[in-house]
């Protein structure tokens, strides 16, 4: 798998990659391993992102630039590489009409049932982290092209995909690969940690102070939700990006097997789903026309906001029958 795309990819001279919609660590530091890996074999490399980098993120483009597509530059380009997810509806109107250009299409991923469009398809759903498998990559090809702006990139995505290393996806290979990352790197990890969660502005967790006002549980306790709305914003000069990370404070709560987090965004409502049991988030996404992996996954809703807690909820009570 890992020597066909690497066969393919290096015959290109100009590849695009793209990272999806509304980025998070795993997406840029994956993005950005992989634009460091190809410029260092000869192949030049376009990171796009149609959203704006979260700002405890920003430092990852020092690295490498991460700039916004336009549709008529994509013609330039003899290649394309996805990372860290598995439709071209997921990367934005410049992605999606990549599939119409006749040119070899890449993608490199860990979610469930990816699109069949592919050149080549990297697909692990089993690991931790798209960043994980970008990493074997390094070590499939050359492991000495990691240095110290690769790995930091690398183990960014590990860190932010595993909860800090928390998640049942962590796996020795995880931690093999998180350790090796750091000696071939030359940092600690709280050179990455702080700059990634210890960035937050008084309005931040003013913001947060809201949502945690807002946590409820359904489904004989085992269910929780937490809520953002466009009040919550508007009073403490937020913004959406803002709630990175809330998600996992309802989750907490013992007993509790999955959670929701429901974001007021514009006309609709964002549902953000985790779960640490057998319930599979990715499914119940789907419901809503969202998708992930079975511990993770987003979804949307119409709204409005007590419609879409109560019917999303309800398809979540059922996974616990």
């Amino acid at each position: 798998m890992y020597q066909q795309f690497i066969s393919k990819i290096l015959r290109h001279k100009k590849v695009a990659v793209f990272s999806h919609l509304r980025p998070d660590g795993d997406c840029l530091g994956s993005q950005i391993a992989l634009c460091l890996w190809l410029q260092k074999n000869g192949v030049e490399a376009v990171a796009f992102n149609e959203d704006d980098i979260p700002a405890n993120l920003s430092w990852l483009t020092d690295f490498f630039p991460v700039q916004k597509p336009s549709i008529s530059e994509m013609e330039s380009f003899d290649g394309f590489v996805v990372v860290d997810g598995n439709a071209l509806h997921r990367f934005g109107v410049a992605a999606e009409i990549i599939a119409d250009l006749d040119r070899a299409v890449y993608m490199i991923d860990l979610h469930p049932q990816p699109d069949d469009i592919f050149e080549v398809a990297i697909s692990r759903t089993e690991y931790s982290s798209t960043a994980e498998l970008i990493f074997e990559l390094y070590m499939e090809h050359d492991a000495e092209q990691i240095d110290p702006s690769s790995a930091k990139a690398m183990f960014t995505g590990i860190v932010t995909d595993t909860g800090s290393f928390q998640f049942d996806s962590v796996t020795p290979n995880t931690l093999k690969a998180g350790a090796e990352l750091i000696t071939r790197g030359g940092f600690t990890p709280n050179e990455v940690v702080e700059l990634v969660y210890s960035t937050k502005t008084e309005n931040q967790l003013q913001l947060l102070s809201k949502a945690l006002s807002t946590i409820r549980v359904h489904g004989n306790q085992q269910i929780a939700i937490i809520c953002v709305t466009k009040a919550m914003f508007e009073e403490t000069n937020t913004k959406k990006e803002d709630t990175e990370g809330f998600v996992s404070y309802p989750l907490s709560i013992t007993g509790v097997k999955a959670c929701a987090l429901f974001r007021e965004d514009d006309d609709q409502i964002k549902v953000s789903l985790r779960s640490r049991s057998e319930i599979d988030v990715n499914k119940w996404a789907r419901n809503f026309n969202g998708g992930g992996h079975k511990k993770a996954a987003g979804a949307w809703h119409a709204g409005p906001l007590e419609k879409a807690i109560k019917e999303v909820i309800a398809v979540g009570e059922q996974q616990l029958k």
